[in-house]
C-alpha cells in the first residue's frame, strides 16, 4: 500500500515541478524548448486569448486519443493521467500566479530556472517508470511506424518545435530554446544518476562478527562478507562490502567511527605498511621476503609506519 502511495506522490511532486518551470520561466520567456508545453507557448501566442495551460489541455487530448488509436495499450493510464495533470497543474499556477513578464531581466538566468526544474521533475519521473506524456506519444508512434529509436524520435519532434519557436519569436530566443534543449537532455540524465548514485564500503578485519553485528542490527544496513589471504602474511581477514545511498555516506562514516572510538580501541591491532617505487615507470617487483620480514611488528604510537624503498 505504502509503496502505491508513494509512488503517487512521487509522480505528482516531478509534474508539479515541471508545470513550475512551464508557468513561471519557460512561458514568460517564450522558451518553446520541445515537448507539448513548446507547442502550447507557440499556440498561446498565435491564438489570441486562450492560456498555455488549457492549449496543453487541448493538444495533450489529441495526442492521447492518437496515442490509443496507434499504439493501443501501450498508451496507458499512467501516461493518460500524466498528460492530463501536467495540463492542470500549469493551468492552476498561471490562475495562482499570472505571469505577465519574466522575473528577472537576465535571459540566462530565467534559462537555467526554466532547464532545472523540468530536469529535477522529468528525472523524478523517470525514477519511478513513468513520464510526462505528451510528446513521448509522438515519439512511441514514430518509433513504431517508421523503426526509429524512442530517443531519437523525441530529439527529432522537440528539435523540430524548436526551431519553429526560433522562427516565431526571433533568433536570439530560438538559439536560447537550442541551448535549452541541449541542457535538458544532459541535466536529467545527471540528475537521475545521482538519484541512484551509491557508495561501495570495503572493510577488512580479523573481527568479523563484531562489524557484522553493527552493521545489520545497529545501521539497519546489508553487507557480503569474503575471505581473503594477504600475499605476505598468511592470516585469513574478513573482508566486508556494504552499499549505501551517497546521501547517507557521510553520516554513516561519522556514526561508524564514533562508536568505534567509544566501545572499542581498535588502532593496536591496525596492520599498515607503505612501499615506494623509485622510478619514472612502475614495472613487476618481484621480493624473496625473510621470515623475520613476513612478521608484523607493532609500531608504537606517533612512530613512522614500516615503509619499504625500492
Amino acid at each position: 500500500m505504502w509503496n502505491k502511495v508513494k509512488y503517487f506522490l512521487l509522480l505528482n511532486l516531478g509534474l508539479i515541478l515541471t508545470a513550475a518551470g512551464i508557468s513561471f520561466f519557460k512561458t514568460p520567456n517564450h522558451f518553446a524548448i520541445g515537448g507539448v508545453s513548446g507547442i502550447a507557448i507557440i499556440g498561446s501566442w498565435l491564438v489570441a486569448n486562450m492560456d498555455v495551460g488549457t492549449f496543453m489541455f487541448i493538444v495533450n487530448v489529441i495526442l492521447i486519443v492518437l496515442g490509443f488509436i496507434f499504439l493501443g495499450k501501450k498508451c496507458g493510464i499512467v501516461t493518460v493521467y500524466a498528460s492530463l495533470a501536467m495540463s492542470f497543474y500549469v493551468w492552476m499556477f498561471e490562475i495562482i500566479y499570472p505571469m505577465s513578464a519574466p522575473f528577472t531581466s537576465d535571459t540566462f538566468l530565467e534559462l537555467v530556472y526554466a532547464i532545472l526544474l523540468p530536469a529535477v521533475g522529468s528525472a523524478i519521473l523517470f525514477n519511478i517508470g513513468a513520464s510526462t506524456g505528451g510528446t513521448d506519444i509522438v515519439a512511441m508512434i514514430l518509433s513504431k511506424r517508421m523503426k526509429m529509436e524512442i530517443g531519437k524520435a523525441l530529439f527529432l519532434s522537440d528539435f523540430l518545435i524548436t526551431l519553429f519557436a526560433g522562427k516565431i519569436f526571433g533568433i536570439r530566443t530560438g538559439l536560447y530554446c537550442i541551448l535549452g534543449l541541449i541542457l535538458k537532455a544532459f541535466l536529467v540524465d545527471v540528475v537521475i544518476e545521482n538519484i541512484n548514485v551509491r557508495k561501495s564500503i570495503t572493510i577488512i578485519s580479523n573481527e568479523p562478527e563484531q562489524i557484522k553485528d553493527f552493521i545489520i542490527h545497529k545501521l539497519k544496513r546489508g553487507a557480503t562478507i569474503y575471505s581473503a589471504k594477504g600475499a605476505y602474511s598468511d592470516p585469513v581477514e574478513k573482508f566486508f562490502r556494504t552499499m549505501d545511498s551517497s546521501v547517507l555516506f557521510p553520516e554513516y562514516i561519522a556514526r561508524a567511527v564514533k562508536q568505534g572510538m567509544e566501545e572499542n580501541n581498535v588502532l593496536p591491532k591496525i596492520t599498515a605498511s607503505t612501499t615506494t617505487i623509485d622510478a619514472m615507470d612502475y614495472r613487476s617487483v618481484y621480493s624473496v621476503p625473510s621470515e623475520q620480514d613476513k612478521m608484523l611488528m607493532q609500531v608504537s604510537e606517533g612512530a613512522s609506519i614500516p615503509a619499504t624503498q625500492v
